[in-house]
């Protein structure tokens, strides 16, 4: 069986850089330098702020519309955004000119280079816009996990095609970067209710029937039910990019207390319900002490909704959606305990309580540990689900499997060598000796196989459909 690797690399870009929040984390630093700002006269704030603009503008002058359909740039609701933070240190906000909040909002904003250390872990779907794509050829989605100062982890995208012949090339990447706004989101009792513990939900008569967090922080509820109900709106939250370039540009950074540290390993599947077609991506969110599962929502890869997983069975890293239903039934990849794969099955989408072991370690290169690298494909011949398994020196290694097509729990067969293990010039990197993907995908009888080398770039590898199948089947 023969493997081709693409001679197409995704680097990181020392370049790319958003603008984030500058946090001085103390009231006294904070009011002091407002106040150092507040003593310049006019005059200065304007020439301070156009030689400011002046210099930085030009790395992030992305266009952008509000709700009312007005023109902005991405620099100038950033200032204004950052200015919005720290507002109420300034007795005279109001009053204040627009030049002035915007230089005030500069001195409380820096650049973050997404991609200062790695652009790694790809998964890979069709675009939802397959128009003016050549005959045979097909437009995708590669979403990537961009590691920066402090290694915090963000999600990216990037395009490109494949041909009919399994040659792909990637479309061009723009130079900007942006962070989408934050939605107000509202959620209904109901919503909330069941996700928290029931000592919780008994005491929570006061909620309306649709509340916003800001709604929730106006009752009168003890610390203890406001701190969950705010982490409930913590982890499922709304977001919204309003450019219309590129899909390249736009960057989903941690936005939520429980993600600060990272969205780590997105692992997108375009999902089928009848004539209904979304896109899901399961991620883990690492607040730097803790991970939990999260899942993201989108049909336009404009707008997303964040909402955490519930449940027993996603007390571990690296869940697998299927892309459709199974007899009725969400069904879901999992590993529990760090070293097994496992399969789950839900009535509901966000709640998942019951597992049961799908496979162990038993070839040499996997004894540590064997997990997921994307959502299962379907085939004729039955689900293909590709592998990672965790060898001698932590070498990561990229397997396959196997599943019964109308019952996935059932097993039909594995690779016992690798799919794909690090050669020479892919072993060297932030974590050396890893291949790691989390998705692939299957066009015109090929593996469109993404993956990243040694946690730092990514590239791609072509399979046959059929030889694969053949090896595993026998």
């Amino acid at each position: 069986m023969q493997i081709t690797r693409s001679d197409i690399k995704l680097f990181p870009n020392p370049a790319k850089v958003i603008l984030k929040y500058l946090d001085l984390r103390t009231g006294e630093r904070i009011r002091s330098l407002i106040s150092s700002i507040m003593r310049l006269d006019d005059s200065e704030v304007q020439v301070i702020y156009e030689a400011t603009k002046r210099e930085f503008v030009q790395r992030h002058d992305i266009k952008l519309k509000d709700d009312n359909g007005q023109t902005n740039t991405y620099f100038r609701r950033s200032l204004l955004g950052n200015f919005k933070h720290i507002e109420h240190f300034v007795k005279t906000a109001n009053d204040l000119s627009e030049v002035r909040k915007l230089l005030i909002g500069a001195y409380f904003t820096h650049e973050y280079t997404i991609e200062a250390a790695a652009l790694f872990n790809p998964s890979i779907v069709p675009h939802p816009d397959q128009s003016e794509v050549e005959d045979g050829s097909l437009r995708f989605i590669l979403s990537l996990r961009a590691t920066g100062e402090g290694h915090i982890s963000s999600i990216e995208f990037r395009t490109g095609t494949v041909d009919a012949h399994g040659k792909i090339k990637m479309e061009p990447e723009s130079p900007y970067a942006l962070t989408p706004e934050k939605i107000n989101s509202k959620h209904k009792k109901e919503f909330i209710t069941k996700r928290l513990p029931s000592t919780t939900a008994d005491s929570i008569g006061k909620l309306p029937e649709e509340v916003s967090l800001e709604g929730v922080e106006k009752l009168e509820l003890s610390n203890n039910t406001a701190a969950v109900i705010s982490h409930v709106f913590d982890t499922n939250y709304d977001i919204r990019f309003n450019n219309a370039g590129p899909l390249s540009e736009r960057v989903i950074f941690p936005n939520a207390r429980s993600e600060k540290m990272g969205m780590e390993d997105v692992r997108f599947v375009k999902f089928e319900d009848g004539d209904r077609t979304k896109y899901y991506g399961t991620y883990t969110a690492y607040d730097g002490f803790s991970i939990h599962s999260q899942l993201i929502e989108t049909g336009d890869f404009n707008e997303f909704q964040i909402r955490k997983l519930y449940g027993d069975a996603v007390d571990d890293k690296g869940m697998g959606l299927f892309p459709r239903k199974i007899n009725g039934k969400y069904a879901m990849i999992g590993r529990q305990g760090g070293a097994e794969l496992s399969i789950m099955f839900s009535e509901d989408l966000y709640f998942w309580d019951h597992y049961e072991k799908l496979e162990v370690p038993l070839s040499y290169w996997m004894f540590t540990q064997i997990g997921n690298c994307g959502s299962p494909i379907e085939t004729d011949h039955g689900w293909l689900l590709i592998t990672h398994g965790v060898g001698p020196i932590r070498k990561y290694s990229i397997g396959a499997c196997l599943l019964d097509l109308d019952d996935p729990s059932k097993v039909i067969g594995c690779l016992d060598e690798p799919l794909l293990a690090p050669q020479e010039d892919e072993r060297n990197g932030y974590v050396p000796n890893v291949v790691y993907s989390c998705g692939s995908l299957v066009h015109n009888g090929n593996l469109i196989l993404s993956y990243a080398m040694s946690d730092s770039i990514t590239g791609f590898a072509v399979v046959s459909l059929d030889e694969l199948i053949d090896r595993l089947k026998s």
